[in-house]
């Protein structure tokens, strides 16, 4: 793909027949408007977004977005990365010492709170994404994401909402943290990025596993060796826009509109037919979310 292509947004794909919904993505963050978004997904068989919250701003704006629009769907949550930043301080401003003066932990005790006053609200359907980061999150801010996770955990289960897990090369972590709560009645991981030996784990326990658009990546057979031993009933779409982009437009800016693109190739990997993968998914995601 000539570099040039980059800012092009991918071409429409061919629509799906069996209608599904995007789990996971994040309307804030995309070019252009909310309804344009929304049209263009619907155009091609994806009339249901989930829009979802990464910190208490974003999430009152995906409160307020899925109030707006009966398509889309909120989750809130702090994002793993958030907790530690709202604890330690930015780190190209306060040092960790002068966070903790400010009161890091009470702090992160507010915007918990305004986390739990939006789960109350009809449109939010899920908590998350919560979890644990180890990738882009050090050693110094484990604990702040251990116990924004658990506090979300909690919040989840006290609103009866699906927890949307963010799990980055954090599996057993956050298989531990979940067994040591009790996990809540819906759990959803997000981008699943464990392999097979978890997706049985996650499978046994009735955790939801949402694939993104890496799931097409050349060096993602891992992914594909997971999806393909996920039970239908428990496997989810999403897009995780505008990143995860799915081949052959790795690179470029992901949107809702390109979920068929990754569902075809999962298909493929699943052995399903395109509709009945669709149909399967539909309804996973609406049991999912309680909608």
């Amino acid at each position: 793909m000539a570099p040039q292509d980059k800012n092009t947004p991918p071409p429409l794909p061919e629509p799906l027949r069996v209608a599904v919904a995007d789990s996971h993505t994040h309307l804030d963050m995309q070019e252009g408007s909310v309804e344009e978004a929304l049209a263009k997904a619907a155009s091609v068989g994806v009339t249901t977004v989930v829009q979802v919250g990464c910190d208490l701003a974003g999430s009152r704006w995906a409160a307020e977005t899925a109030a707006a629009h009966e398509a889309v769907h909120a989750t809130v949550a702090l994002h793993p990365n958030e907790a530690p930043r709202i604890v330690l301080g930015d780190p190209d401003g306060w040092s960790r010492q002068g966070a903790r003066e400010a009161g890091g932990d009470a702090a992160l005790d507010a915007a918990l709170a305004g986390i739990d006053e939006l789960a109350a609200l009809p449109q939010v359907r899920g908590i998350g994404e919560t979890g644990l980061d180890h990738f882009r999150t050090g050693p110094e801010g484990i604990a702040a994401q251990e116990r924004s996770f658990r506090a979300h955990i909690e919040i989840a289960k006290r609103h009866g909402k699906a927890l949307v897990i963010h799990d980055r090369e954090a599996h057993d972590d956050v298989l531990r943290i979940l067994r040591e709560e009790g996990a809540p009645e819906r759990v959803v991981f997000h981008c699943y990025s464990g392999d097979a030996d978890m997706a049985r784990i996650c499978a046994a326990a009735g955790y939801f596993m949402s694939f993104a658009g890496n799931v097409t990546f050349k060096n993602a057979q891992p992914l594909r060796d997971a999806l393909a031993v996920a039970p239908p009933e428990l496997v989810l779409v999403e897009t995780d826009a505008p990143f995860l982009t799915p081949a052959p437009y790795r690179g470029r800016a992901n949107a809702p509109y390109l979920v068929p693109v990754t569902l075809r190739a999962m298909a493929e990997v699943k052995g399903m037919t395109e509709d009945a993968l669709a149909t399967a998914v539909a309804a996973n995601t609406a049991r999912a979310f309680d909608y």
